[in-house]
């Protein structure tokens, strides 16, 4: 007979699995040290402010407590196919917990990208816990599963509809993130803004990828407190996109504006290359509020009476992606 774990089971788990992530375990140590060579994308840092994130947000008893009590946990588990992006550290993590929490069995598809962190966790888990290795697996093939939850680009989306959109299921596409600014902001909100910019290098959907501006604003005050962030142009990756687009803007003769990390170019559009953020101007506040909510682009808005600056990349556990509640998928499949 199967041991099934009950959700108060799950929840310390979690909870010892948060500790053990701010630990200073010298194998966990190693096993991010790993993640870096494995993705030129990844760094330390960024590994540990995805680490601090998860286990501050999510990995604690009392908020685990509080967003569970909202649902009704299943008493006949499915068999629920994840499969997880990789563009940044542990992106994936949010599903797996959704999946895991509610009770349900997971094969999960990791990213190439972003397969050491995950796989060591788990592997902890299951160490201390061996039903968890009944309940959780990875695998390179979702077959025959009773839903699915899929992330990727706006391209692997139509390949995902094809398998699994006969089957209950969440498709995200690809989406970003937009900051609305008033020109009052104070020098530390620009420097908090320079965060959601730059952080995980602008990979993530969360990430601001284009500012909202009234006319007359001052970029180059911008810019100017932006330049905490050069060091980023010490990536080669990073720093091969910036000279590209600089390129391109130069031949094209296309108007830009720049420090030493990040060009500045007016677009329309949200979604900017690695190095660029794109800007725009609004006479009417509300009306562009307005087309930012119509918008199935946008992920998160920051400024003002929105998001807080510096905010973007720490998601609570009840910020679902997409503004889809995947525990309420879960809890119905």
């Amino acid at each position: 007979m199967t041991y099934t774990l009950q959700t108060e089971n799950r929840i310390e788990l979690l909870t010892r699995l948060g500790k053990y992530m701010l630990s200073g375990d010298l194998e966990w140590q190693d096993i991010q040290a790993r993640a870096v060579s494995a993705n030129a994308w990844f760094t330390a840092a960024h590994i540990s402010l995805a680490i601090n994130n998860i286990a501050g947000e999510y990995l604690q008893k009392d908020k685990l407590e509080q967003w569970i009590a909202q649902y009704k946990v299943t008493e006949k588990p499915k068999s629920i196919g994840i499969v997880m992006a990789g563009n940044i550290p542990l992106v994936g993590f949010h599903d797996f917990l959704c999946g895991f929490i509610s009770g349900h069995n997971l094969l999960i598809k990791l990213s190439s990208k972003d397969d050491v962190l995950f796989k060591y966790l788990l592997g902890k888990l299951t160490g201390w816990e061996p039903a968890v290795g009944s309940q959780v697996q990875i695998a390179d093939r979702l077959n025959n599963c009773d839903a699915y939850i899929a992330t990727g680009s706006n391209n692997t989306a139509r390949y995902f509809e094809q398998y699994f959109g006969k089957y209950p299921h969440i498709i995200r596409k690809n989406r970003t993130s937009v900051a609305i600014l008033d020109g009052t902001e104070t020098d530390d909100e620009l420097a908090l803004l320079a965060d959601d910019v730059y952080l995980y290098y602008g990979l993530g959907c969360r990430n601001v990828t284009q500012v909202c501006v009234p006319r007359e604003y001052d970029f180059a005050r911008l810019l100017n407190i932006f330049n905490r962030h050069n060091d980023y142009a010490d990536l080669n990756k990073y720093k091969n996109n910036y000279d590209y687009h600089l390129a391109i803007y130069l031949l094209n003769r296309i108007p830009y504006m720049s420090n030493e990390s990040l060009l500045m170019v007016e677009n329309e559009m949200p979604f900017s290359a690695v190095s660029v953020l794109h800007y725009k101007f609004y006479d009417d506040k509300k009306e562009l509020i307005d087309s930012l909510f119509k918008s199935e682009e946008i992920q998160v808005i920051i400024g003002h009476g929105f998001i807080p600056f510096g905010d973007s990349q720490k998601p609570a556990l009840s910020d679902y992606a997409d503004g889809v509640d995947t525990m309420a998928f879960l809890c119905g499949v």
